[in-house]
Order: structure tokens, then C-alpha cells, then sequence
């Protein structure tokens, strides 16, 4: 007479299909290499969203950001901050016409990294609903991004030392500058680099000195 096992069926079987499902697609064993990717994809945007939620809640740049926005005239319900795939040259995106921004996940090396972005985004929508930005002026396009790479936090002393971009002597205007460069030169109206370095040096010192909405650089 054979010994029962003590083993048991599981309670939920259908629990247990998920997990054994969500273990393969973590693994890649036993499914194709689309399904593999169409859920990390969508892992991705999951974490983000959530971290976006949290950050509109509980970040105090971002939920001071949010009560300019809405004073200026212009709200940014959760709705019109998108979590999306994107190249991997950017970190976030403004869409002016739509008044949305986007957010590229997968790509943030961690919160302070994504919140920054938030940020660095809402600047460009606050400068859109103050100033009435022509995007391929690229003047105006040069000063937005002067503002909000030096607002956002992007060229913290931390965030420089990550990236291996670093000068201990005008560390954070050498970044701005840096940056806001990067961004111009991508614009369509652009024809070269170094129309976008002369176009950055031309606004850089009033547009530095701007710190709307904020009082000071934080």
C-alpha cells in the first residue's frame, strides 16, 4: 500500500497559473521573446505611473510646480502626464499643442532621476502658459531649457558626479549650459551645434537669472 503524499493541490489554482505565468515572462523560459518584452514594457509603465501618482502627491517641487501650472492657467491633471517607451537620448518630452508631457520609462536610473525630469518638463509647460513660447524660435527655445535645466535639479552636484560630468569651478552654469545646448541643437529650426552653443550664449545670462516661479535656484 503505497504512502499518501503530504503534498497538496493549490487552494487557488488559478493564483498559482499567474504566478507560474509571471515567472516565466520574468525568466523568458517558455515564451516567445515579443511576449517577454511586451511585459517588461508594460512592467515599466506601471512602475512609472505609480511613481508619477506618487510624486504629484508627496514631491514638493513637483506639487509646488502643479500650483503655478494651475495658478498660470493651466492645469496638469495625471491624465496628461504620460508614461511611454522612448528613445533612449531623452529622459521626458513637453507637447505643447496637446499641454501633456511625457515621461520615458525605463530609462530613469532612479526617482530623484524621474522627479527631476517631472520637473525639468513642468518649467517648459509653466514658461508655454506664461510667456506664449514660440518652440522654433530658437531663442525662446534656448532660455526655456537654460531655465529648466538649471530649476529642475538636472545639474545637481550628485546627479553631474553620476554621469562623470564634472567641474568644481561654475559646476552648475557649465552644466545648464552644457545641456540647454544638447536640447537646441535637436530642434527642427536648428542647422548645426554651433548655431545652437551661439543661440545658448546669447540668452544665457538673463535667462539664468530667471527663476520663475521659484525664488532661487533650489
Amino acid at each position: 500500500m503505497s504512502q499518501a503524499s503530504n503534498s497538496k493541490p493549490p487552494e487557488n489554482p488559478s493564483a498559482f497559473e499567474k504566478w507560474r505565468r509571471t515567472a516565466m515572462l520574468v525568466t523568458g523560459l517558455g515564451v516567445t521573446d515579443d511576449e517577454r518584452l511586451d511585459y517588461l514594457v508594460e512592467q515599466a509603465r506601471l512602475s512609472c505611473e505609480e511613481k508619477k501618482l506618487r510624486f504629484m502627491q508627496r514631491s514638493p517641487a513637483v506639487v509646488f510646480m502643479l500650483d503655478h501650472l494651475r495658478a498660470a492657467g493651466c492645469e496638469l491633471p495625471p491624465s496628461n502626464i504620460i508614461c511611454a517607451p522612448c528613445d533612449r537620448r531623452s529622459a521626458g518630452g513637453f507637447n505643447p499643442s496637446k499641454g501633456a508631457i511625457v515621461l520615458c520609462q525605463g530609462v530613469f536610473f532612479g526617482d530623484a532621476h524621474m522627479e527631476n525630469t517631472m520637473v525639468h518638463e513642468m518649467v517648459h509647460m509653466f514658461d508655454h502658459c506664461r510667456f506664449n513660447v514660440n518652440w522654433l524660435n530658437l531663442r525662446h527655445h534656448a532660455c526655456s531649457e537654460i531655465r529648466a535645466n538649471s530649476l529642475s535639479g538636472d545639474c545637481r552636484f550628485s546627479r553631474e558626479l553620476r554621469i562623470g560630468s564634472l567641474a568644481f569651478t561654475k559646476h552648475h552654469q557649465d552644466c545648464v549650459r552644457r545641456r540647454a545646448i544638447t536640447s537646441v541643437s535637436r530642434n527642427l529650426m536648428c542647422p548645426d551645434k554651433a548655431t545652437a552653443e551661439r543661440v545658448v550664449n546669447e540668452v544665457f545670462e538673463s535667462c539664468f537669472k530667471d527663476t520663475r516661479p521659484f525664488d532661487e535656484i533650489y
